[in-house]
């Protein structure tokens, strides 16, 4: 594997992080401000400087290039597997009438499926249902086959978000891409480090990721009054406040973000599903326990590998960057110390991330984890 790295800030010049080299047929993952993304200018320069075919954008919440984490920036890593091949396919949930479910099915059935070791997912993060879209994926999953990936992010603007393959950047775009060869060497692992306080609730009414009522109370209102002063501020105030949910059936609770609210109906609109009959409860954090939570992440998707990473994909979710604030870059720190100082480090802060839990297959939707995938050939 062979890599490049650069990033550039708005109205910047590229700087690079590896050396400048050209690289044969490499997979190029863009991951940007949303308002960068939009900008054609912003776009053709990209172009000109990665003249490759397989570009992927995303819009961020926050950019990740070694252990830098920026924001208004254009970060690039173009990578050349010399062992091993990818397939990239794409829909538009658009085109599907946001039936996430759907789109993830035919998303799969157009994959390859001979000799795939591994998938990653990068989602917009706007109109799809990442529970939806994984069930989709995973409706007929190769046994040996996991799934990876992540949301993507408008800062804390939750406005819109943006992902494309070959294209340039839009709305509502679901890009699945498939890794092949018998030499790749796969890891990963997803971990918060919030804590539930608080009394466990009874969710009473929802649907599919809209949460309507707990203990037979509207949802909102009473969100609202745990809140306090804090509530005139939502939602960017909930990625402070998310929510812990325990899914009837399910060992593990997962983590649920609100992404929006809706004051009419007293409802709140989550990042993923929270079914009814699920226990929830209030989460809150520190900053070492987030830093701790991302090098613990590390070390399980270092646990059993058989070789060191060539490259690491990071996704965070915007929450954790929140919280953290100043000492952002020490969660990511915390991952180089693990992953050693030769791997290439990317990724982007999301609204969700993409991974089964530890010593598990079956993908799950999380919110406020680090979430990385390991690569090595």
């Amino acid at each position: 594997m062979k890599t490049v790295q650069a990033y550039k800030k708005e109205n910047g010049k590229w700087k690079y992080i590896s050396e400048k080299n050209t690289l044969k047929n490499p997979l190029v993952l863009v991951f940007g401000n949303r308002y960068l993304l939009e900008n054609d200018e912003v776009i053709e320069d990209i172009r000109a400087e990665f003249p490759y075919e397989h570009l992927v954008f995303g819009s961020t919440s926050g950019e990740i290039a070694d252990t830098n984490v920026l924001d208004k920036s254009v970060t690039v890593t173009a990578i050349e597997f010399e062992k091993s091949s990818f397939v990239i396919k794409r829909a538009n949930i658009l085109d599907y009438n946001k039936d996430a479910a759907e789109l993830g099915k035919i998303l799969y059935d157009e994959m390859p499926k001979d000799n795939l070791k591994h998938l990653f997912v990068l989602s917009e993060g706007s109109f799809v249902n990442g529970s939806s879209l994984i069930a989709g994926l995973e409706d007929d999953l190769y046994k040996n086959v996991c799934i990876t990936g992540g949301m993507c992010g408008d800062d804390a603007r939750f406005e819109k978000t943006l992902a494309s393959y070959k294209q340039n950047p839009k709305e509502g775009e679901v890009i699945l891409m498939g890794f092949y060869g018998d030499t790749l060497d796969i890891s990963f692992a997803s971990v918060g480090g919030w804590q539930p306080f608080g009394p466990e609730r009874l969710i009473t009414k929802s649907n599919g990721n809209i949460l309507y009522e707990i203990d037979g109370q509207p949802a909102l209102d009473l969100y609202k009054k745990y809140l306090g002063d804090k509530a005139v501020q939502l939602p960017q105030a909930s990625l402070l406040y998310p929510l812990n949910v325990t899914i009837p059936g399910k060992e593990k609770p997962v983590v649920r973000t609100i992404l929006n609210i809706d004051n009419d109906k007293q409802s709140m609109i989550l990042a993923g599903d929270a079914p009814e009959k699920s226990h929830v409860q209030l989460m809150m954090a520190t900053v070492d326990a987030i830093a701790e939570g991302a090098s613990k992440a590390a070390l399980y998707a270092m646990h059993n590998r058989k070789s060191m990473p060539q490259l690491a994909l990071l996704i965070s979710c915007v929450g954790r960057k929140l919280v953290m604030n100043q000492r952002v870059e020490e969660e990511i720190e915390q991952v180089k110390e693990m992953v050693g100082d030769t791997t290439t480090i990317t990724g982007f802060y999301s609204y969700g991330e993409m991974a089964p839990f530890v010593n598990t297959t079956s993908c799950e939707l999380h919110n406020q984890t680090m979430t990385l995938t390991l690569i090595s050939e």
